[in-house]
């Protein structure tokens, strides 16, 4: 009785391995994101007791794939972006005074507005330099403003505040 099944279910699986495509092809990344050490961060420095929420590599890896994909669809062809965060101060903060209950709890005020220093250099196709500097990123108003489509992604100011720093060097100030 499991005999025909076993069958069938092999010949599935050799035909799906003859159909399916075979591994893709690299492109190089035309956008690189570094992070400075987690010790020169103020986000890891002044949050070391966080236990339950995002750890570092967690939300680098986040908003280094965030960025990437963003940066790559608004750059010309040709162009290469390197970005190295200095600094960053992700948006709201915990208060350990409210109990141990709280720890885990990151509460998104005024005062906590979502922060970050980087470094960028904008090569074309030839390796030159286009465009290179320091970027001081801030959104004092990250609560004030209408409502970002995924409400319930923790780093929806963080990027926010990166679509809006995308948007104003790179798409503005093309020549």
């Amino acid at each position: 009785m499991f005999r025909p099944l076993l069958a069938i279910a092999a010949a599935c699986l050799t035909l799906a391995a003859c159909v399916a495509p075979g591994p893709k092809k690299a492109l190089p990344e035309r956008v690189q994101v570094s992070w400075a050490p987690d010790n020169q961060l103020t986000e890891v420095r002044n949050n070391s007791f966080q236990r339950g929420w995002l750890k570092p590599e967690d939300w680098q890896k986040t908003l280094s794939t965030y960025l990437r994909q963003r940066a790559d669809a608004i750059l010309p062809p040709g162009q290469k972006l390197e970005v190295k965060f200095e600094d960053i101060k992700l948006a709201g903060d915990f208060e350990p005074w409210h109990g141990p209950n709280a720890q885990d709890i990151r509460f998104m005020k005024d005062i906590y507005p979502p922060r970050a220093t980087l470094h960028y250099r904008l090569t074309d196709a030839s390796g030159a330099t286009i465009r290179e500097g320091e970027s001081k990123l801030s959104d004092l108003a990250y609560l004030q403003r209408t409502t970002v489509a995924n409400s319930t992604d923790p780093l929806r100011y963080d990027k926010r505040m990166l679509d809006d720093w995308l948007t104003k060097e790179f798409v503005r100030n093309q020549s």
